[in-house]
Formats: C-alpha cells, structure tokens, sequence
C-alpha cells in the first residue's frame, strides 16, 4: 500500500504541471506554458519515462508551433515521433505527424509537410480516430493549396467537412467551409465559393459569431464583386457595415464603405458611390489613417470624373503632407 501511495504521488507531481501547462496555452500564455511542459520535460527524462517524454515533447513543439517557432517546434515533432514508433503508440504518432506537417507547411516545405500529412492520417485511420481525420485531411488540404494544387485541397478538405459533420462539430464545420471557399476561389470557381461562404454565414449566424460574419460577409462581396454580381456585393457589404458599426470596428467600416463604393461606381452609378466614398473618408480623418485617406481620395476624383463634375473633384485633392 505504502508504495502504491508514492508512486501516485510521483504520478501526480508530473501530471499536473502538464495539465497546467494545456490550461495556460488555452488562456494564451504561452511562455508560462513552455515552462511548465520543459519542467515536466525534465522531470520525466529524470524517470526515463520514455511515454512521457514523448508526449511532453508533443506539447512542447505545439507550444513552439503556435508562437511561431517553427524550426524548434520540427525539432521537439521529430524527437517526440522517434519514441512514438519505438513504443509503437500510433495515435501518439499521428498526432505528432500532423503537427511536423503543420510546421513544414508554413516553412513552405510542402513536399515534406503532405508527405508527413499522409503517414498520420493512415494511422487516425487504423485507429479510427474520427477527430484527428477531420483535422488531418483539412490541414492536408491546406498544404495542397499552398502548394498550388487548388483540386487535390478541395477533395481533401470535402473529406473532412463530412466527417466534421458526421460528428456534428459545428465550429469545425464553419473553419473547414472557409478553407473550401478560399481553395475554390483560388481555382476560379466562385460559384462554388459562393456556396461554400455561404453556409460558412449560416453557421457563424447560428452560433452568434459576429467576427466571423464580418470576415465572410467579407469574403462574399469580393467573390461576387470578381463574378459581376454587383447587387450581391452591395447587399453583403451592407449587412457587413451594418453589423462593423454595431462592433464598432473601423477598419471592416472602411473596407465595406469601399466595396459599396466600387460595386456602385461599377455599376455606373457614381453619385451614390460618392455617398459611400465620403463616409468613408470621415472614418479615415477621424482615425487618422492616411493611406485609407489617400486611396478614397483617388477614388473621389474618379467618381466625380465619371459624373464631369470638375469642380468637385477639386476638392479631393490629396492631403498635404505632414512637417516634422
């Protein structure tokens, strides 16, 4: 009994900081974080507790992975994967596979990255690891894209919108619906990415994600604004503008005055492009964005050009500069 009770104790004083460690990487607090799995890191390399090892060296390369340290966190997948095969521990396997993919992929190391990809979704397969297929064909389909092979990412990514809804996990779903839209409008094919983007909205409607319907509603109108379909732009940057005031967000305030302002000059109706135009000119004067400032000047002149109204374009002359 006396030596059950010490070993639990050993147990516990490693399983805590690392469940410490997960609980302040889900707050953000990733250096706090890295401390924590180091220190269990060493205290199961002490034990020789080769398990352990593995799977403090999993959470430390996601820490790595996450804070954009992506050589060290290669480097912890690697060491952490040697030990997973040795003890052939395959959902361990797969796990690390799909985060050593991950970092080659924003290394730009696409060949590696879905080779990698590849290895861990066979094994999330043997053992019928439904979560881990979701995130292994989406992230699959990721490094598909940045390669340039648009098709390959989309049949990838159908994959695991299937799955994501078999298992009814609806923030899933809305993330693997983006990466679908964004895949197809980088092949050209806006109708699909229409389709796609649109029920992402659904969803970000349901679950009451208002940054999420700014970012699609975004998505949207440039999609229909790239197919002619100025109507559509109008009504999504309406509702986008609608909803950037009610956040007071500025930024997606200007962007969609933009867009309401290029659908319409499109369109060929300038005066109300101009309406579109100003409002988003006293946006910039009143966050002092010059850029913004600049670009929807331009953008004034033109509109009042169009129109012949010389006389008003005169007006938006550019800003001077600053001294200093």
């Amino acid at each position: 009994m006396k030596n059950r009770s010490v070993s639990s104790d050993r147990s516990n004083v490693v399983k805590l900081p690392l469940e410490e460690g997960i609980r302040l990487q889900k707050q953000g607090d990733f250096a706090a974080a890295r401390e924590s799995f180091e220190q269990v890191l060493q205290t199961y390399r002490a034990r020789r507790d080769r398990s352990g090892i593995a799977n403090a060296l999993f959470w430390l390369g996601v820490n790595h992975y996450r804070t954009g340290n992506y050589p060290e966190a290669i480097a912890n997948a690697r060491g952490g994967l040697a030990i997973a095969r040795e003890l052939q521990d395959r959902r361990l396997e797969g796990k690390l596979l799909g985060h050593l993919a991950n970092a080659y992929r924003h290394l730009e190391e696409y060949d590696r990255a879905i080779a990698a990809q590849k290895q861990g979704l066979a094994l999330l397969q043997r053992n019928n690891d439904t979560n881990g297929q979701i995130a292994a064909y989406n992230n699959l389909g990721l490094a598909y894209k940045a390669r340039g092979d648009c098709e390959q990412a989309i049949e990838c990514q159908k994959q695991s919108l299937i799955l994501a809804r078999e298992v009814g996990d609806r923030h899933v779903e809305a993330q693997i619906l983006k990466n679908l839209g964004n895949a197809c409008y980088a092949l050209g094919n806006y109708t699909d990415t229409i389709e796609y983007y649109e029920q992402r909205l659904e969803i970000a409607r349901q679950l009451d994600d208002q940054r999420g319907q700014l970012q699609i509603l975004r998505n949207l109108s440039n999609a229909c604004l790239t197919i002619g379909d100025y109507d559509r732009a109008i009504a999504y940057s309406q509702q986008r503008l609608e909803r950037a005031r009610r956040l007071g967000d500025t930024r997606a305030q200007e962007q969609s005055l933009a867009c309401l302002g290029t659908a319409c000059d499109t369109m060929g109706d300038s005066s109300r492009a101009i309406d579109y135009y100003e409002q988003s000119l006293a946006l910039a004067r009143s966050s002092g964005n010059r850029r913004i400032e600049e670009q929807t000047l331009r953008s004034l002149r033109i509109a009042c050009q169009a129109l012949g109204d010389y006389g008003k374009m005169m007006t938006y002359q550019q800003p001077p500069e600053e001294s200093v």
